[in-house]
């Protein structure tokens, strides 16, 4: 810059003007740029185009795009020109805000200033980022109006838009009507069929490309495809992908190589995609590769593996981002392990990502399933401009810890603010009424789904209204519902049918649903136990005899249920009659006291829920049922009036469920049990479930 400011015989020139914002455009420096603009207003320059476009595109990449607003909003109307107006509009869109630069190209046009082949190439992005169909329609009728549809790069960007807008239908007719076609049109066919979960049309495209004689598929190509493969399971197909990359030497590309490994991962190989991260030498792992990789681990449910990855990734002096943070709090949900997590929300602040809604929704998801609703509670309030994901995040850990009131409650409040529901709401808004014996508001917001806000119905959706239906006795009713569904219902489906008819003892219906569940997922137990208890409740003895030797037919294990509790900062476990702890004397010691004390509040065991062991030890074994055992450890181990958190692998049974309640009265603290459904908060004797889970 001082060598070239230097020669007064050219610091005049236009041309060497413009050859000091090409170099400036090199290195970014907003200093240069100002001296340079100085330079232009003083020589009288800044009315020619090439310089004024010039300097409009370089201030936005010294990271100021609001001086190339002021700039553009200040100048002559005579120096605007086509290319001026096209590079406001894309600074606009790669500004992430796209209904300005929709608008910013309806004054270009009212300005009198006709729009290029490069112009709607640009401004189409901004079309596709609204999701609003109509918007890109009517900007494909100006393109065909101004005879620029056959142009390769427009019609890519026209697919791009269509299927960013999931109408595939639109995208497929305009790449089949293009005159002619490159990597890029193909590429964004392959990824709107990703993003629109046509995975194994992707497939068949990045076949058809292949066989192009003019272009070979890039690492977007590639990238893609392994996503799609990923989703579906599709292994055998990308370890042809693989093989491909070896072959064109793009394993060298982190791109692909990440894909590489999370297609591995999402289809159980996770040693295979280990291999390849530990390929990459720690100096060329970024952060997407880190977050891949740890993301392998909860796709494996290596939770621990996942939460300590966050912390190697920081020893290695990589930064975190927003999806690093994510996956670390999904982790440590999955673990329970409250402690973890509060650790990762220390670091989420400290690195300024509080604000966050993606992490926000993470935290609150990570905080309710620790078994902290008011946590979770209190991270929804501190965010700002909570969105849909944010809402959810809150109904859903409502809905988990038996709130089913308050999910109404905040369902409607998000209507209210205008924000649209999304699928998941509705499966935990429905599941709520379930859970709260609301049957006809359950049918109601099941209804408005379709016809208010343009939601199909998923199976989810149906599981959760045969359960509705199943829970309040009405199981004729529930049984009409699954015969009238325009989808084939699935195991969940009839699994709930099925749980309607133990509840309410309907052998009859049961033993109908079980056969069909046995067809359905002939490896689930929880089905052949559900019936089994039944024909025990029955006292057909001889039939659930049966069903459990049909279990071990077709070699079908209960798995062992098991109890945890953290006690400073260490997880301790217990099974059924477990006495492997060091403090075994003294933890049975206090189930005696327990059973002494809430047998005097009045409890009455309910002998059905032990139904493996004999008619004259039926009584006692059930004391000595995991989660019991995990209490007495709790009273003993925990400070006075601190809560008991036990968690828990499967349903807690009813007798451990009425024992929680008068512990809770008699030893005056909050007990919360996580079972494999949902939480229950025992306080003063009471439950949050109401008995009804």
């Amino acid at each position: 810059m001082s060598h070239i400011y230097s020669q007064d015989s050219h610091r005049h020139k236009p041309t060497h003007l413009n050859y000091l914002l090409n170099a400036t455009a090199q290195t970014k420096c907003l200093r240069h740029a100002t001296q340079i603009h100085s330079q232009i207003i003083t020589n009288s320059f800044i009315s020619l185009p090439f310089l004024f476009n010039n300097l409009l595109t370089l201030y936005s990449k010294c990271g100021r795009p609001s001086l190339s607003l002021l700039l553009f909003s200040t100048a002559h109307q005579l120096t605007r020109t086509v290319v001026s107006w096209t590079s406001l509009i894309s600074l606009l869109s790669h500004l992430a805000a796209p209904f300005q630069a929709l608008s910013c190209f309806n004054q270009m046009r009212t300005a009198g200033v006709y729009p290029n082949h490069f112009t709607f190439s640009t401004v189409l992005p901004a079309c596709a980022s609204t999701s609003i169909l109509v918007h890109g329609q009517q900007m494909h009728c100006l393109i065909s109006k101004h005879g620029y549809e056959g142009y390769v790069f427009v019609g890519s960007a026209l697919v791009d838009m269509y299927a960013k807008c999931h109408d595939m239908g639109l995208a497929e007719k305009v790449f089949v009507a293009l005159p002619e076609r490159n990597i890029v049109s193909w590429n964004s066919m392959i990824v709107g069929c990703l993003l629109n979960s046509f995975h194994v049309k992707a497939l068949f495209l990045f076949r058809e490309v292949r066989r192009e004689d003019l272009f070979s598929p890039n690492q977007v190509s590639f990238s893609t495809v392994l996503s799609a493969s990923a989703n579906i399971g599709a292994l055998e197909f990308g370890k042809q992908v693989h093989g491909v990359v070896v072959k064109q030497g793009l394993l060298t590309l982190s791109y692909v190589k990440n894909s590489l490994m999370d297609m591995y991962f999402k289809c159980g190989l996770f040693d295979e995609g280990a291999l390849l991260f530990n390929s990459l030498g720690i100096e060329n792992r970024d952060v997407i590769a880190w977050n891949v990789m740890s993301m392998g681990c909860v796709y494996n449910e290596n939770f621990e593996e996942a939460c300590n990855y966050l912390w190697v990734m920081k020893r290695a002096g990589i930064s975190p981002d927003e999806a690093s943070y994510s996956t670390a709090l999904h982790a440590s949900a999955h673990l329970a392990a409250l402690d973890q997590g509060t650790l990762i929300h220390n670091q989420t602040i400290k690195s300024g990502f509080s604000t966050n809604t993606c992490i926000a929704s993470s935290l609150i998801t990570m905080y309710a399933k620790c078994g902290s609703l008011d946590d979770a509670c209190r991270v929804f309030e501190e965010i700002d401009n909570p969105n849909v994901v944010c809402w959810t995040a809150l109904i859903a850990a409502c809905r988990q810890h038996g709130n089913g009131n308050h999910v109404i409650k905040l369902f409607e409040k998000m209507l209210a603010d205008g924000l649209k529901p999304h699928y998941i709401t509705f499966v935990c808004v429905i599941s709520a009424c379930s859970h709260t014996g609301r049957v006809e508001e359950g049918h109601a917001y099941f209804n408005s789904m379709e016809k208010v806000h343009g939601i199909i119905p998923g199976h989810e959706h149906y599981t959760c209204m045969v359960d509705l239906l199943g829970r309040s006795g009405q199981l004729d009713e529930a049984r009409k519902f699954i015969a009238q569904m325009p989808i084939k219902p699935n195991a969940a489906v009839w699994g709930a049918l099925l749980g309607a008819c133990a509840k309410y003892g309907n052998l009859e219906m049961g033993s109908e649903v079980a056969g069909r569940l046995f067809e359905l997922e002939p490896d689930n137990p929880g089905n052949y136990i559900l019936l089994a208890n039944m024909y025990a409740h029955k006292g057909k003895l001889r039939e659930a005899d049966h069903v459990r030797r049909l279990m071990g037919i077709n070699r079908v294990r209960k798995e062992p249920g098991c109890s945890w509790i953290d006690v400073k900062n260490k997880s301790f476990v217990f099974t059924v009659h477990d006495k492997l702890h060091a403090r075994t004397d003294e933890i049975y010691e206090m189930l005696k006291k327990v059973k002494e004390l809430v047998t005097n509040k009045g409890y009455v065991p309910q002998t059905q829920f032990a139904v493996n062991s004999a008619e004259e030890l039926k009584e006692e074994s059930l004391w000595y049922h995991s989660e019991k055992i995990a209490l007495a450890f709790g009273l003993l181990a925990l400070p006075a009036g601190a809560p008991i958190r036990i968690k828990k692998n499967l349903r807690t049974c009813g007798d451990c469920h009425t024992v929680m309640k008068f512990a809770s009265e008699i030893w005056k603290r909050e007990i919360i049990v996580r079972d494999v459904n949902r939480f229950h908060h025992f306080r003063n004797g009471l439950c949050s479930c109401r008995d009804y889970w």
